[in-house]
């Protein structure tokens, strides 16, 4: 959509007000199923470039999805869902296949899947951080605190965007500000009324 994308002069550096915005979705899930509604990521993005006053603003999405086979309902809509942010909204997405690991428990061996992004979302914020004024992570993990104050300690104003049931008490003291997505109304959409969107959104 226009003025979601990030614009640079020549040189690279970028002009006027620019956020960069991470969202961590699996984290962001806890949120939606407590709100038992799905963020409208359109209208997260206008809230978030009204807001902040940003000139430009690049979303980067991050995403874990399953291999084919393994759920009894079909992944064409989040695939779907996918193209949407990218085409549509102009996100940039970055996702990968969920993968499955042999784990030993008191109850013996099993199996879980994983499909972290930490990495992915720490890389991507260093790796533009000429680029952008302000931060803005949507993520509860406390994982996330040392990216945090390593940006804040390269001069960039950082904000984390949770909910009250999903945040860390040290990442919400530890950025320059702390949004509980539960109380912006204007950033939801519709109901989730289903069982099995609980399960595909997982």
């Amino acid at each position: 959509m226009p003025g979601f994308q990030d614009k640079t002069n020549s040189g690279g550096v970028s002009k006027g007000h620019s956020v960069y915005v991470f969202i961590d979705s699996s984290n962001i899930w806890a949120a939606q199923k407590s709100k038992v509604k799905l963020l409208d990521y359109k209208k997260v993005a206008e809230h978030i470039k009204r807001e902040y006053k940003a000139d430009r603003l690049r979303v980067f999405y991050y995403a874990a999805y399953p291999a084919e086979g393994t759920r009894k309902y079909s992944l064409d809509s989040k695939h779907k869902f996918f193209t949407f942010l990218k085409k549509g909204l102009g996100f940039f997405v970055i996702k990968k296949e969920l993968k499955t690991i042999g784990v030993i428990s008191e109850d013996g061996e099993a199996t879980e899947e994983k499909g972290n992004m930490d990495v992915e979302i720490a890389i991507d914020a260093m790796h533009h951080l000429g680029k952008y004024d302000t931060a803005i992570l949507f993520s509860g993990d406390s994982d996330f605190l040392a990216l945090v104050t390593y940006l804040r300690n390269h001069g960039k104003k950082v904000f984390v965007f949770s909910s009250r049931n999903n945040i860390s008490e040290e990442l919400r003291t530890g950025a320059d500000g702390y949004t509980d997505i539960l109380g912006i109304e204007e950033i939801w959409g519709k109901e989730l009324k289903h069982r099995a969107e609980f399960e595909k959104g997982e």
